[in-house]
Parts: C-alpha cells; sequence; structure tokens
C-alpha cells in the first residue's frame, strides 16, 4: 500500500492487517470480531485471511476476554482485545486495573503483557446507552497502563502497529464517530513517536489542546477563529498516559493562552490534569487562565441530545474570547 485515501476504520484494519503478517504471534480477540468483522467493521476480513486460531470471536464477556488475553500475553503472545463498546469495559475494569496494570511491577521486571485493548470512544453516532461514554481518565489515573488515541487515518494506521509491538500493555482509544472520515495514509512514511504530542495546525494567539474526536472539533474551530483573524495553535496530545506536555509549554509560553477540550466530564478529567500542570510550567507565561471545554457532569443523555451535550465548534471559540476577557 503506497499513500491512499482511507477512511479511520480502514486504516485502522490495514495496520492491525500488517501487525497480523508480521508476527504470528499476535492475535485478535472480540466479541463479533471474526466472521462479523466487528460492529464497525474495523476487523473486517482478517478472520477470513488469518483463520479462527488468530481472529477469535469470544462470549460476550469481558472479564474473561481480557482474563484470557493476560494468560496468553504471559506465553508469549500479543492479544489484541476489542472492547465492542466503551461502556462495556467495565466487566473487564477489574482485570485490566487489578491485573495488566500492575504484573510487570508484581514481578519485579520479570513479566511483560504486550496487550492492546482497543475501545471506540465518545459520543456523536446517535447511540443508545452505554454506547457513547469517554472512560479515559479511570485508565489514564491507573499506573502501569499506557493511553493512547488517533485522531486521524495516517496516525491510526500507524499507533495501532505501533501499540501492538509496544512490550506494555496499552489502552487504545478508538474515537468511533471518526471512523468514517477520510485522509491520507502513506504506509511508507516514518512513523511518528507513539506517546509524542504534535502540533495539529500552527498558530500564534490561543493555544487550543485536544485529543481523539476533540482534534476535529479544535481544527474547525481554528478554521473559524482565521475569519476573524486569531490564529489558534491546535494541539493533538496523541498520548494521555504518558502526557507528553512539552509541546503544550512551548506552545503557551508563545500564545500566552491556552484552552483544553475532551469530551468527557469536567470534574477530575485528562483537562484538570494538563491545567494543573500547564499552570506549574508556564505561570509567568500566561494572560489568562487555562480553561476547559467538556462535556458536562452527567451521565451522557440520550441521543436526541446528544449534540447540545458533547463540545462544539461554538463552545471552544466562546472559550477562546474567554481568555481574552480577564
Amino acid at each position: 500500500m503506497a499513500t491512499e485515501s482511507l477512511t479511520l476504520g480502514k486504516a485502522l484494519n490495514a495496520g492491525l492487517r500488517r501487525a497480523l503478517d508480521r508476527d504470528p504471534k499476535v492475535v485478535i480477540m472480540g466479541e463479533d470480531v471474526g466472521k462479523l468483522g466487528g460492529v464497525f467493521r474495523i476487523t473486517d476480513g482478517l478472520q477470513k485471511d488469518f483463520g479462527e486460531d488468530r481472529v477469535i470471536d469470544t462470549p460476550l464477556a469481558e472479564s474473561g476476554i481480557i482474563g484470557t488475553a493476560v494468560g496468553l500475553a504471559l506465553r508469549g503472545y500479543r492479544p489484541v482485545c476489542e472492547i465492542q463498546f466503551d461502556g462495556f469495559v467495565y466487566p473487564a475494569y477489574d482485570q485490566i486495573v487489578s491485573q495488566v496494570a500492575k504484573m510487570h511491577y508484581r514481578s519485579r521486571g520479570m513479566v511483560r503483557l504486550p496487550i492492546v485493548i482497543r475501545i471506540p470512544f465518545g459520543g456523536g453516532i446517535g447511540a443508545v446507552e452505554h454506547h457513547s461514554e469517554s472512560p479515559e481518565a479511570y485508565f489514564a489515573h491507573t499506573p502501569g497502563l499506557k493511553v493512547v488515541t488517533c485522531s486521524n487515518p495516517s496516525d491510526g494506521y500507524t499507533m495501532i502497529q505501533q501499540a501492538i509491538a509496544s512490550d506494555d500493555p496499552i489502552v487504545f482509544l478508538e474515537p468511533k464517530r471518526r471512523y468514517w472520515e477520510k485522509g491520507e495514509v502513506d504506509a511508507e512514511a516514518e512513523a511518528y513517536p507513539l506517546h509524542s504530542a504534535r502540533v495539529a495546525r500552527p498558530g500564534t494567539d490561543v493555544t487550543v489542546v485536544a485529543y481523539g474526536p476533540m482534534v476535529r472539533t479544535a481544527l474547525d474551530a481554528a478554521t473559524a477563529a482565521a475569519e476573524d483573524g486569531r490564529e489558534l495553535e491546535v494541539i493533538d496530545l496523541r498520548s494521555l498516559s504518558p502526557l507528553d506536555l512539552g509541546p503544550v509549554h512551548e506552545s503557551v509560553r508563545r500564545t500566552g493562552r491556552c484552552v483544553v477540550v475532551h469530551e468527557a466530564p469536567s470534574n477530575v478529567g485528562l483537562g484538570a490534569e494538563i491545567a494543573a500542570r500547564v499552570t506549574e510550567e508556564c505561570f509567568y507565561s500566561l494572560e489568562s487562565p487555562v480553561l476547559r471545554v467538556t462535556g458536562f457532569d452527567t451521565p451522557y443523555p440520550a441521543a436526541r441530545v446528544e449534540e447540545e451535550y458533547l463540545p462544539d465548534l461554538d463552545r471552544v471559540l466562546d472559550a477562546v474570547d474567554r481568555t481574552y476577557g480577564w
């Protein structure tokens, strides 16, 4: 595959295919990932090409999926587990936090668990309860786990391969509302480091920090702000644990203003940690407090009102305006 225009879903499929092809120890497991190809068709065609021993349809038992993956990883395999929807991860939470995150430390570094846990996350698809949540803070708060999220097809293609190749357990968050958005994917391009943030759009006036599904929202806000003469610098975090805030600090020292955007509720969310660290490192450069644009501190609402809940272009631009009003 040379440079090609792919949707995020197709790019993830291509990345998984390449990982399966490269390493016979890679196995994919999850509910409906085989014959059906997953509810979002991210694993479409992989069982047909690699067999039922490597792309495995599991029972509806998230704890069982992760527990089985732990055993496989201990025996030298590299399991890639799909949790069908974000809100379904909680039955597996005990396994992830008590086993997956701690095994390396419990064994004094003798044992590694190279497990990737793929979770479609976030809202925006008009889904029912338990299908539109943003649980990233639970996992980013857990020592021993690494947490990453892609925002575009190019990153999806490379990051899933990097995560599978890593010896660390990685929670891989996929912004489900972006699965159908297209972008250029160069299979031969040098991969950007997995745990590094990246400037998605340069700017001089306000630093806007986002990840996953909100990167597109932030970029749209930057386009709209440019019409009013304000240049927003958009930074795609890509990695939520560890956080790479070097590019954010560098940007804020130039702009003097910072807005953090995420879908998850604001209370004890990633935005709070980012705001604290930016304030610690860039206090004397800030012209106004670090502001957050987030989901509200309520359970995710019914689909008919989710657009009122999700951060959008107008809410981001309003926060940008408020950074000039202090």
